[in-house]
């Protein structure tokens, strides 16, 4: 049991930087409000998110727009 706490905590140190790294002019509409609700501005900014199901599936959506690193 004490495994599975600590599987959990570790998961939830985790950490992604999401770098905008191309346009989203003349893209689709879901497509820029994910980019927006991530939190990115301008090409080359940058954002520190908390590494979970949601932010991977917003990932998922703007993967070819968006540079991801995961950070310890």
């Amino acid at each position: 049991m004490a495994e599975k706490k600590t599987a959990a905590k570790e998961q939830a140190e985790k950490m992604l930087k999401i770098t905008l790294v191309k346009s989203t002019i003349g893209r689709l509409e879901k497509q820029k409000r994910t980019v927006e609700a991530l939190g990115l501005k301008k090409i080359g900014s940058s954002v520190v998110k908390r590494d979970n199901a949601a932010m991977r599936g917003m990932i998922f959506v703007v993967k070819h727009l968006v540079e991801v690193e995961e950070i310890a």
